[in-house]
């Protein structure tokens, strides 16, 4: 290894010190520019995000139901107070039997980070009403949205796992329900009443509802839900 002479050495680390003082000169605050970079906070991508505790209180209340419902313990779930990492899976081909769950949101492949959801049965009739809330970041729940709409242009008729017979699906946009939403209406011949599902954007909230109450495949109460939703949700986020 060649050694610089000891006069090159001294040249060397003069030119270097001036460099040095600069990199440690201080900031208008007092503090060096490195340390005021230290203090800079990261931008927190949950910001202004609503946590599962809070979008739990949106979801309607057992109040809003009719009589004979009552919630189903084993399908009420949210994340707290903290949040997931989120999480998005290409779905090639959807699963369209997804479409026949309470979390139907899933044949969309993605999840968010937080979420809060339950379900409510009626025991004398067998009819089903579930809710769910899911938050995305930045303009994912918009992806969402519009990812639904292709799976279910997928999704012509899928087998019922029950009745082993197929179920009609039809899916139409559909307004006055919050940013947008998109409702899908499940029919099946070997069935007493049909399904309706609905998904509704509001900012960076994507609801969901399924609805088998009623002689209408259960389209009011999914609309009415719907509504009953949105409304909380813009009021969550006005005192979050």
């Amino acid at each position: 290894m060649r050694h610089l002479p000891f006069a090159a050495k001294a040249l060397l680390a003069a030119a270097v010190l001036p460099l040095a003082l600069t990199a440690c000169s201080s900031s208008t605050d007092g503090t060096s520019d490195t340390a005021a970079t230290a203090k800079k906070p990261s931008k927190d991508p949950n910001a202004g995000l609503l946590t599962g505790a809070q979008l739990k209180k949106a979801l309607a209340p057992a109040s809003f139901f009719a009589a004979g419902f009552a919630v189903d313990p084993s399908g009420a779930r949210d994340t707290g107070t903290t949040y997931t990492a989120p999480s998005s899976s290409p779905v090639a081909k959807p699963d369209c039997k997804l479409l026949g769950g309470t979390s139907w949101i899933a044949i969309t492949g993605a999840s968010g980070v937080s979420f809060a959801q339950n379900d409510y049965v009626n025991k004398n009739t067998s009819e089903d009403i579930a809710q769910e809330i899911d938050t995305f970041r930045g303009t994912t729940a918009a992806k969402v949205m519009a990812d639904l709409k292709k799976a279910v242009g997928s999704c012509a008729t899928y087998t019922d796992a029950d009745t082993h017979t197929k179920v009609k699906v039809a899916g139409a946009d559909t307004a006055g329900l919050g940013d947008a939403a998109y409702t899908i209406t499940l029919t099946n011949s070997a069935w007493e009443n049909g399904s309706t599902l609905i998904a509704a954007q509001s900012g960076t909230d994507v609801v969901t509802v399924m609805s088998t109450d009623g002689h209408d495949n259960g389209a009011a109460t999914a609309k009415k839900l719907t509504a009953r939703i949105v409304t909380s949700l813009k009021a969550e986020h006005e005192h979050a």
